[in-house]
């Protein structure tokens, strides 16, 4: 196992060399036009920056993504946990759950528009639909897949409902909870770009529209980047919290550098 300071520096040169290729390819094999260099996107990035432009665009995208990826995932855990304690309740949800599900979100975006306006409220609807379903499925498999033998053993030696419950259910659907969020936020950002690409007045993906619009794939490419970056902010919070509530569970190592078992 690599040190965490070795291994951050085997991402930043590996970042490096992807961003050295791109702007060697930018004018000698891509056309600028279609796709602008690392220098150009840093560039418009700095300008943006200083003088503070993306940061009204950057506050309402984040503002849109957490106030629905929080009702979303509240709720889908909520949910998840619920019926995956009871299984009549289940039974008879089940096709309506599959049913909502199985519409496409992206689909419901323009009647979000129609009924809640171009203001943040409907993309925080999309978001909250985006989120919802990846955090339900995963609670409720997390709960399913508790293991039952263990249950009754706790049982037969007297054991508490209350107690089975805090020591063998929810230590146990935690890994599945966290694996619902980690795929929830990229999902949770791409739904309120999305909204935005058809009708806002701010926010990145109004910025990264009205930059395609003009031809300038800097900005767009701009904006693009500045999401990706907060996608892996997010992601790495989210990692550091599953890190403090499964601090508990044995690492499973040997010997050999960067070998797992």
């Amino acid at each position: 196992m690599i040190g965490r300071g070795r291994l951050l520096l085997y991402r930043l040169l590996f970042g490096l060399a992807l961003v050295g290729a791109w702007e060697w390819c930018s004018g000698r094999i891509i056309d600028p036009f279609w796709v602008s260099s690392p220098s150009r996107v840093f560039g418009y990035l700095y300008e943006v920056v200083a003088d503070g432009s993306i940061f009204g665009h950057l506050a309402v995208t984040l503002y849109e993504t957490f106030t629905g990826f929080f009702i979303g995932a509240v709720s889908g855990i909520g949910l998840g946990f619920a019926l995956g304690r009871r299984e009549l309740l289940a039974q008879i949800v089940d096709p309506y759950v599959v049913a909502f599900n199985g519409i496409p979100r992206i689909a419901l975006a323009p009647l979000f528009i129609i009924w809640f306006g171009i203001g943040p409220t409907s993309k925080i609807i999309l978001v909250v639909m985006v989120v919802f379903f990846l955090t339900f499925f995963n609670t409720y498999a997390g709960v399913k897949g508790v293991d039952a033998e263990l249950k009754n053993i706790l049982r037969v030696m007297g054991a508490t409902e209350r107690q089975i419950l805090t020591k063998i259910v929810m230590p146990a659907i935690v890994p599945w909870i966290t694996t619902g969020l980690k795929i929830s936020v990229p999902y949770a950002i791409v739904g309120a770009v999305v909204g935005e690409f058809i009708a806002a007045s701010k926010g990145l993906g109004y910025l990264i529209h009205y930059n395609t619009s003009l031809f300038s794939t800097t900005g767009a490419l701009g904006g693009i980047l500045v999401l990706a970056l907060v996608v892996v902010v997010c992601n790495e919070a989210i990692n550091r919290a599953e890190a403090y509530l499964l601090r508990w569970r044995p690492s499973e190592r040997r010997g050999g550098e960067g070998e797992l078992y």
